[in-house]
C-alpha cells in the first residue's frame, strides 16, 4: 500500500513553508501519522523514517539505496565527491584510502592538538565578558580541523572567513535542497550564497597549494591522503583531493562544534549536570588544560557530549534513493524515491528513550537507536575525533569557567545541513577547582 501522507499540506506547495519556517517542530508532528510518512515539498515527494529497524535497513541495504538523486546533487556543488557525498560506487575506495587517517594510534597526536587549540582559546576569555559559545566553538574546532588534518595553525582572519563562508553555506544549501528553485531566482541571497561557494572553493585550493609549496611529509591527514594509493596502486585526483579536504574540513569543524556548543548551553541550563561535571574535572585535569592521558578520568565529560548528540546529532537527516521499486515498512515505494532517515526523531522516540526531551548524560543509549554518526559503512570515520575533541574541549572550559546565558529564552535549534544552535551569548564567569582551593 502506499505511505500515508503528513496532514497540512498546501496546493502546489505542500509542506514546503512548515520545512523552511518551522522545520523541527514539522517534524516533531510526524511521528503519529505512519512510517515511512510522505512529506510534499513542492512537486517533491520525501519519505521520512525514523523507526530503528526502518533506519537500520536505509542505512546499511546498498543495494536497495543510494546516495543519489537531486539531494546528493545539490550537496556535491559545496563538498564535491567526497567521502561523505559519494554514491557507493565510489564509497569504498575513498573509505579505504581516507581510514588510515582516523585510526586510533593517531588520536593521541591529534589531541594534543586538540588540547593546545581549547588551551590558547579559553587563555583569551575574561571574567564577565559575553561570548556567542557557538561562534567560539566553531573557531576552536576549525582551528583543530586545520592544525590536525594540515599541520598549520590558522590566522583568525583566515578562520573568521572560513567561518562566514561556511555559515552562508549551510544556510544557503538547506534551502537549496527544500526549495531548489531557491538557485534560480536573482535574489541577493543567491549572489551571497555563489560568492560564498567560490570563495570555498577557492580557500579549500589554498590550502592545498600552500601545503604542496612545502614538499614535506608532516606526517598528518593530508600527508596521508597525498601518499595513499587504491587497490590498484592509483593516488587520488587533484579533484579527488580537494573534495576530500572539503568533506574533512566541513566534518572537523561544522559537526564537532555543534556537539560542543549543544553540550556548553545545555550544561549552564542543568545545575545539577554542571555540579557534577565540576566535581569530575576537579578531581581530573583540576582547572589545567585536558589532555587525552585524562580521558579515563572524564567518563561524565564524554556522557555529557553523547547525551547532546542524542537531543541535537548534527547529521540530523541522512538521505538516500530507491534503486529499484521495493516495499520499506509495508509502503511501496518507487524507484528513485527520495528516503529520509530522520535522526532527529528516531532519537527522541520515547518508546526507545524515556522522556526523549530530558537532557540526562546518565541515561542508557540503545545502541540500535544512537546513530548520531550514521551506521554501516557510510557511518563517519571521525567519530572518534569528534567525541574526543568536544570531550576535551568540555572539560577544559569546565575546569576553569562557568557559562550562564546573558539573553533570556531557549536557544532555537538553525537546521541546515547540521542542526546547530543559532548565536549564544553566554557571560564568563571565572571558577577555582575545588582540588585547587
Amino acid at each position: 500500500m502506499p505511505p500515508a501522507t503528513a496532514p497540512g499540506g498546501l496546493p502546489l506547495l505542500g509542506h514546503l513553508p512548515a520545512m523552511i519556517a518551522r522545520p523541527l517542530a514539522f517534524l516533531d508532528t510526524l511521528p503519529g501519522h505512519g512510517d515511512p510518512v510522505r512529506v510534499r515539498i513542492g512537486p517533491r515527494e520525501l519519505y521520512m523514517v525514523s523507526a530503528p529497524e526502518l533506519v537500520r535497513r536505509v542505512l546499511t541495504d546498498r543495494a536497495d539505496f543510494d546516495r543519489t538523486g537531486p539531494l546528493y546533487a545539490k550537496i556535491r556543488t559545496f563538498l564535491g565527491n567526497g567521502l561523505a557525498t559519494c554514491p557507493h560506487a565510489d564509497h569504498q575506495r575513498l573509505r579505504r584510502i581516507v581510514q588510515p587517517a582516523f585510526q586510533r594510534a593517531l588520536l593521541p597526536g591529534y589531541a594534543e592538538a586538540m588540547t593546545a587549540e581549547a588551551a590558547a582559546l579559553t587563555a583569551r576569555w575574561r571574567p564577565g565578558q559575553t561570548v556567542d559559545v557557538t561562534r567560539e566553538a566553531f573557531t576552536l574546532t576549525t582551528a583543530v580541523a586545520v592544525r590536525t588534518l594540515f599541520s598549520a595553525g590558522l590566522g583568525a582572519e583566515v578562520a573568521e572567513r572560513l567561518r562566514r563562508t561556511l555559515d552562508v553555506l549551510l544556510r544557503g544549501l538547506y534551502l537549496r535542497v527544500v526549495l531548489p528553485a531557491a538557485d534560480l531566482l536573482p535574489t541577493p541571497a543567491r549572489r551571497e550564497y555563489r560568492r560564498a561557494l567560490r570563495g570555498w572553493h577557492a580557500q579549500v585550493a589554498a590550502i592545498i597549494a600552500d601545503y604542496r609549496a612545502n614538499g614535506v611529509d608532516h606526517g598528518d591527514v593530508l600527508s596521508l591522503l597525498l601518499a595513499a594509493r587504491d587497490e590498484r596502486g592509483r593516488p587520488l585526483s587533484e579533484r579527488e583531493l580537494a573534495d576530500q579536504v572539503a568533506t574533512l574540513v566541513l566534518a572537523g569543524a561544522e559537526t564537532t562544534s555543534s556537539a560542543l556548543a549543544w553540550s556548553l548551553r545545555l550544561v549552564a541550563e542543568h545545575p545539577s549536570v554542571e555540579r557534577k561535571l565540576h566535581a569530575e574535572v576537579d578531581a581530573g585535569p583540576a582547572g589545567a588544560p585536558a589532555r587525552f592521558d585524562d580521558l579515563g578520568q572524564l567518563p561524565y565529560a564524554a556522557r555529557v557530549v553523547n547525551e547532546a548528540l542524542r537531543l541535537y546529532p548534527p547529521a540530523w537527516a541522512i538521505s538516500r534513493t530507491t534503486t529499484r521499486p521495493l516495499e520499506l515498512g509495508g509502503a511501496r515505494l518507487p524507484a528513485g524515491a527520495q528516503v529520509v532517515c530522520c535522526l532527529y526523531l528516531l532519537q527522541r522516540r520515547p518508546d526507545l528513550f524515556p522522556d526523549p526531551t530530558r537532557f540526562d548524560p546518565d541515561r542508557a543509549l540503545p545502541h540500535d537507536a544512537y546513530l548520531p554518526f550514521g551506521l554501516g559503512a557510510t557511518r563517519c570515520p571521525g567519530d572518534r575525533f569528534g567525541t574526543v575533541e568536544a570531550t576535551l574541549a568540555l572539560a577544559t572550559v569546565a575546569g576553569r569557567w562557568r557559562l550562564r546565558p546573558a539573553v533570556a529564552g531557549a536557544v532555537r535549534p538553525v537546521p541546515r545541513l547540521v542542526l546547530s544552535p543559532g548565536p549564544q551569548p553566554m557571560r564568563l564567569a571565572e571558577r577555582v577547582s575545588g582540588r585547587a582551593g
